[in-house]
């Protein structure tokens, strides 16, 4: 058995490079996930010929509108568009729920009222709580990004494999148990010699990297300075419309 990878988008909050904002759908022969969901997936999604009622789970690691402003668009399509009636599970940090309604409410007055038409179920974690889906597990570990709200890189064991995704932090030792075993570990890097509070920097992710015991490791979440550098540097990076298999 495999996972698929597709980076609908690797930018970071403001498009350097014209790349799209965080969202990567993990695929199984059992389950489909977004992980993260930012403004442009749903258009990311189309644009790659994939259909957004083909998701089962959205997983949010933290509700900066990069991460989860995508998610309103989803469920207005999921009324007005798809039509969807399969059952969608989002998962998120505590509130998430509640910042969603506020953010669809903002961006669609009165669509709060609209029926919802298929089962969905919303579940909030904390650091360090699993949530079983079918075919997929998936563990929040806590990050440091932002102090006002709290925030989680996530990994998924599926079909034989484990993949972890950092979420926006700064170096944290927890990054070193979030990536240990994994198949696949993708990790924002904002900066190259420094990055802006709550991001991690090329030169400590590289001082650290022996430390990280992952398979493969791919770069993402990547400032104008980290793009310029792209060719040179020693870990690979996603870039949007990469499919790999696991």
């Amino acid at each position: 058995m495999s996972v698929e990878v597709l980076f609908l988008g690797t930018g970071d909050a403001f498009g350097c490079g014209g790349r799209l904002q965080t969202a990567a759908l993990v695929r199984t022969s059992e389950i489909t996930v977004l992980v993260d969901c930012g403004p442009s997936a749903l258009a990311a999604l189309r644009g790659h010929g994939r259909a957004p009622e083909e998701i089962d789970a959205i997983v949010l690691t933290h509700l900066h509108g990069d991460h989860f402003g995508g998610v309103p668009f989803v469920l207005m399509d999921a009324h007005y568009a798809s039509k969807r009636s399969r059952p969608l599970t989002i998962v998120g940090p505590p509130g998430c729920e509640a910042r969603i309604a506020q953010t669809q409410e903002a961006l669609f007055a009165g669509s709060g009222r609209l029926p919802v038409t298929f089962p969905l179920t919303w579940v909030e974690w904390a650091d360090g709580v699993s949530v079983d889906l079918p075919g997929l597990t998936a563990t929040a570990v806590a990050v440091v990004h932002a102090s006002e709200l709290p925030c989680f890189g996530v990994r998924l064991s599926c079909a034989g494999r484990v993949l972890a995704f950092s979420g926006d932090t700064e170096w944290t030792e927890a990054l070193v148990a979030l990536a240990a075993d994994a198949d696949l570990f993708v990790c924002e890097c904002c900066g190259f010699e420094s990055a802006p509070p709550g991001h991690v920097d090329y030169r400590t992710l590289m001082r650290e990297r022996p430390r990280l015991m992952c398979r493969r490791m791919l770069l993402t979440h990547m400032g104008d300075e980290m793009l310029r550098r792209a060719s040179t540097l020693e870990v690979p990076i996603a870039s949007d419309g990469l499919r790999l298999v696991v």
